[in-house]
């Protein structure tokens, strides 16, 4: 696999006075960004990578510089890449983003809501051009990934970018459209890795996302003006037989030492935020795992969802990879490169999992809006957690795989605008509290 660790550059003057800056290089880091990014780069610092790639605008090449200062192998020499400018934005470019919301209403609406359909009319020495800066976006991304992966294969990259080329370069590996580009979030500083397995458009996966641990923020910060809710979507702890490779889909296994283990320190991590509604699968591992989180926010009430139970994965229960080869041969290839097409036998299909999935998904959003709830827990399993991932970011279950879940690992939904407005994936599969860095490091075991 290649590695491709992903940071968006530290906090900058720009970015605290709430200027669009795109790609003006007027906006410098400001003394909280150069801390953040000596924080990263410690973060990152027993990772050895043989390429280093930045964008050239100073706030990203400046992070890149402090973040390589603090890694313990230097070898790999920065490389700047016009391929990892931010987005551009020239008529609003330098302007306060309270200004551009007043003057361009119905432009800003547009970039809020459908941003691939944002177009700008560009006046300059060629003449007037129609500029579309998302699209156009997008296809810088493809073009970066389309010339460094292959120069890359099996190799650590680092890149330092900013919040939109960091956006699209995610999107574009997993197939999110540019009309989700607003569906995934990047904070200052914070870390993203892509685990790919050849180049664009072969298997890739997420493996975390926007990870903030390493700056002192349990979780990313809520974005201005967030009116709805936050829901905390974690896998259960580890079962044995999870650690055994086992398939054990809707057999009820209990979590094992280990398993209860990882919920403690869950809720270790989760103690500080602020928890006032619970849901988990009915399942035993899960709900223990969520009633060990709970201890540390007593009166919060577990409900119990039956929609996010595992799946079903009939005669293959029970059963080991090689024992479901000999019995089924070739359907556990098809399961790992055609998620989507495989009915288990006597069991489910990704379809049924995500239609009483996503149904159990909106009960809770309904319970958090009608209640007037803000934070909420969700405890599922490994299938029910990715396949509400790819509804979430708008996915067909064909992408299940782009998305890992590590037993007692958070993930951080957003819905700003409550239950009817577009949900954010602020960030995704932290594990930091259950191995201290930020790489994933639970085992892969079997659903």
């Amino acid at each position: 696999m290649t590695r491709v660790i992903i940071v968006r550059h530290g906090q900058s003057t720009y970015n605290t006075e709430k200027r669009i800056q795109g790609r003006t290089d007027a906006s410098r880091l400001t003394e909280k960004g150069r801390n953040d990014a000596n924080q990263a780069g410690k973060a990152l610092s027993k990772i050895s990578f043989q390429a280093i790639y930045c964008s050239p605008l100073n706030r990203a090449k400046t992070t890149a510089e402090i973040i390589r200062s603090e890694l313990v192998e230097k070898s790999a020499q920065i490389q700047v890449s016009e391929e990892l400018l931010e987005v551009d934005l020239p008529l609003w470019a330098e302007m306060l983003s309270s200004d551009v919301k007043e003057k361009f209403p119905e432009d800003y609406s547009i970039w809020k809501k459908r941003p691939h359909e944002l177009r700008m009319m560009i006046h300059d020495a060629q003449g007037t051009r129609e500029h579309f800066p998302v699209l156009a976006l997008y296809e810088q991304a493809q073009q970066f990934w389309q010339e460094i992966l292959s120069r890359h294969q099996g190799e650590n990259i680092l890149i330092v970018g900013h919040n939109g080329i960091n956006r699209a370069l995610i999107s574009t590996a997993l197939g999110i459209p540019p009309s989700g580009y607003h569906g995934i979030q990047q904070s200052n500083c914070g870390i993203s890795v892509l685990n790919f397995s050849g180049g664009l458009g072969e298997p890739v996966q997420l493996e975390s996302m926007n990870q903030t641990q390493h700056l002192g923020d349990t979780l990313p910060t809520l974005r201005p003006n967030h009116q709805g809710f936050r829901l905390l979507l974690v896998r259960h702890g580890e079962t044995e037989w999870n650690r055994q490779g086992q398939f054990q889909g809707q057999i009820d296994v209990p979590l094992n030492d280990n398993g209860r283990q990882q919920a403690a320190k869950a809720g270790e991590f989760l103690k500080d935020v602020k928890i006032d509604f619970a849901f988990s699968s009915t399942m035993a591992r899960p709900k223990e795992t969520a009633e060990i989180i709970l201890k540390q926010h007593p009166g919060v009430q577990l409900e119990l969802l039956e929609g996010l139970r595992e799946i079903s994965h009939g005669l293959w229960e029970g059963k080991f990879e090689k024992e479901i080869e000999q019995e089924f041969p070739g359907e556990l290839e098809r399961w790992r490169t055609l998620p989507a097409e495989v009915q288990m036998p006597e069991g489910e299909n990704l379809q049924q999992v995500r239609e009483r999935s996503v149904a159990a998904w909106r009960s809770i959003l309904e319970a958090a809006e009608v209640n007037q709830l803000k934070i909420g827990l969700v405890v599922a399993h490994d299938a029910t957690n990715k396949t509400l991932l790819c509804h979430i970011l708008g996915l067909s279950p064909e992408n299940f795989w782009n998305f890992r879940q590590g037993n007692g690992a958070v993930s951080v939904i957003d819905y700003p605008e409550g239950a009817n407005g577009l949900p954010v994936l602020e960030a995704m599969n932290i594990t930091s509290h259950l191995s201290g860095g930020v790489l994933d490091k639970t085992a892969a075991g079997a659903l």
